[in-house]
């Protein structure tokens, strides 16, 4: 590959030298910033399905100026489908000192949405507010739907998170030369970016690859790969087409989306035989094949498989309440609704009954959403502190209990919330709806908490707050103001102390 630049570097569009050539990035606020980096070859073609591949290298000069293309994804929440192209596997990097001996902590940022969406190009993602802290940040792209996490045959499982593993291949490589210390990496993602970094936790494949793990709202949705085959199955039947490689990649990439989409819409016909995936639904999760991702992240903790990572580990106190905005239900939940998610999710053979309970005070609508909440991302986010403990290692936990103003409060500390609170974006990109206009100074404030301790955590280990334990059980609770305190969800606690978040079967086939 051939790359021609039109002048020579300066100060305002700082060079730096990688593995595979020379880059041209811009500045920024202080910083220098690189967009658009190829960390693989596009997945396309030949290479479709397959594991990444090494990016080629290139003569002369690469721009590194424009956000890459986004993968192909779900349209269900107004997402374009059209990517404009097919390198998707791209980095961003901005950097205070593009200095191979400066030596800085670096953070690299795995975008959440479902499994099915994400795109670093968002600007809740820009990371110009972290890395003015003296830490070097990495976004990334990785493969979405059924092109990165569909169980096809003739192909790698997980391939998602397999770009995730040759990404940060990359930054061990490369990262050096961006001011960034490659023995001080931490791995951080929200949502489905947080049950990535739990996946990363439990790979071979990315062992010693990051020194440290953020999980935010971590999902508990991980997928046997005979649910994953019947899924999958469902996606090909909806094209017409085997689920096999050679079937699918008859299909052009931009369209597999759609097909998706699709059977999103239909999983509730699918109760019987995929279960809470199809309550909820999801049809797109990691898959623990026993070789990609050997067991799911709770077992390999557990057994020590990351015991020398530093792990920080949280979720928001109203997990549940955006979905229940999107679903259209939010205010109106009926009896019947929560009578099928408790039965649906509640733990054990008893856990609707052990739900009411434990929360009698709790009316239909706030045991809905609380059974939601535990199951798909509250609990096992706690799990995974647990879980990283018994294994012998340690584990700092948070929650944010912070109620954003914006939307007239409605929806509390909802999913998402911590993203614009990590990034300091609190006036651009869609989450940043939730703070408010213009956001206020409590939001400024806690944003640079938080950006404090995650900032903190990545340079040295120590967020601010101790480390949790079984017996203390302390974790940070984020607010205005914020407090270290006994976890706060106890009663959720007792309810799932037994639950183990085995990969989800297939019900029927």
């Amino acid at each position: 590959m051939a790359v021609t630049a039109s002048s020579e570097p300066s100060e305002s569009e700082p060079e730096v030298r990688t593995t595979a050539g020379v880059l041209r990035g811009g500045r920024e606020a202080g910083l220098a910033v690189f967009r658009g980096v190829p960390f693989a070859e596009p997945p396309v073609g030949a290479l479709r399905f397959a594991a990444p591949r090494p990016v080629r290298g290139w003569d002369g000069v690469r721009p590194a100026v424009a956000y890459g293309p986004p993968p192909p994804q779900s349209g269900v929440l107004g997402v374009s489908r059209d990517t404009g192209g097919d390198d998707w596997l791209t980095v961003n990097v901005w950097t205070p000192a593009p200095d191979p001996e400066a030596g800085l902590p670096v953070m690299v940022w795995i975008p959440g949405g479902g499994y099915a969406m994400g795109d670093s190009s968002l600007p809740e993602y820009d990371a110009g507010h972290l890395a003015a802290s003296g830490t070097v940040v990495v976004t990334l792209n990785y493969r979405l739907g059924i092109e990165g996490f569909a169980q096809i045959d003739g192909a790698p499982a997980n391939r998602g998170l397999l770009d995730q593993v040759a990404a940060l291949g990359w930054v061990r490589d490369n990262i050096r030369a961006f001011g960034g210390d490659p023995d001080r990496v931490t791995v951080f993602g929200e949502s489905a970016g947080g049950g990535s970094v739990a996946a990363l936790l439990a790979m071979p494949s990315a062992a010693g690859l990051f020194r440290r793990a953020v999980a935010q709202s971590v999902p508990g949705t991980f997928f046997s790969p005979e649910l994953a085959a019947d899924v999958a199955a469902a996606f090909a039947a909806e094209l017409g087409v085997r689920p096999t490689v050679s079937g699918l990649s008859a299909v052009a990439p931009a369209l597999l989306p759609a097909a998706g989409d699709a059977v999103l819409a239909k999983t509730v016909e699918r109760r019987e035989r995929w279960g809470r995936i199809a309550h909820r639904p999801i049809p797109f999760a990691p898959v623990v094949d026993g070789e990609v991702l050997p067991t799911t992240p709770w077992q390999a903790l557990a057994d020590g498989a990351a015991r020398d990572v530093g792990l920080l580990v949280g979720h928001t106190r109203d997990e549940h309440r955006l979905f229940s905005l999107i679903d259209g239900v939010l205010g109106q939940v009926t009896r019947e609704q929560t009578e099928t998610a408790l039965r649906m999710l509640a733990p054990g053979p008893d856990g609707a009954r052990r739900y009411r309970q434990a929360f009698p005070a709790a009316t239909d609508e706030e045991l809905y959403e609380l059974v939601n909440a535990d199951w798909l991302f509250r609990m096992p986010s706690l799990h995974l502190a647990e879980a990283q403990i018994a294994g012998g290692g340690r584990a700092h936990l948070y929650e944010l209990t912070w109620s954003a103003p914006g939307m007239d409060g409605a929806l509390g500390a909802c999913h998402g919330l911590d993203v614009p609170l990590v990034f300091g974006n609190l006036g651009s990109g869609g989450p940043a709806m939730l703070i408010g206009d213009p956001p206020f100074p409590a939001a400024e404030e806690l944003s640079a908490r938080i950006r404090g301790a995650w900032t903190a955590f990545a340079a040295h280990g120590d967020p601010g707050w101790p480390p949790y334990d079984t017996g203390q059980r302390l974790a940070r609770l984020f607010d205005t103001p914020s407090t270290v305190a006994a976890y706060p969800e106890e009663t959720s606690r007792l309810l799932w102390q037994d639950h183990t978040f085995p990969a989800l079967p297939l019900l029927a086939r």
